[in-house]
């Protein structure tokens, strides 16, 4: 399985939600980099993403987006070939 790495906040619902949908594909282990806490964290997801908004998602190398993208990802069939990619 591919890592997974989410930028976050404690009071983002959307955070939540991703790290709920990606649990139950079978996803053991999240990276969670909490931007509230780390504020440089935020800028190097800025600077990385070019947005602002959390969650910001990554499976491997690939920039996911946030939690409507990856339910979209998802809703195409996508999410678990990503995941189970390489």
């Amino acid at each position: 399985m591919q890592p997974v790495k989410i930028y976050t906040t404690a009071t983002c619902p959307y955070c939540v939600r991703a790290k709920q949908i990606l649990v139950a594909k079978g996803v053991a282990a999240i990276e969670e980099i909490r931007v509230d806490l780390l504020p440089d964290s935020r800028v190097e997801m800025m600077n990385i993403t070019g947005r602002r908004t959390v969650p910001q998602i990554f499976i491997g190398t690939t920039h996911v987006g946030g939690c409507d993208d990856l339910m979209a990802l998802d809703a195409r069939g996508g999410l678990m070939p990503l995941l189970q990619a390489g």
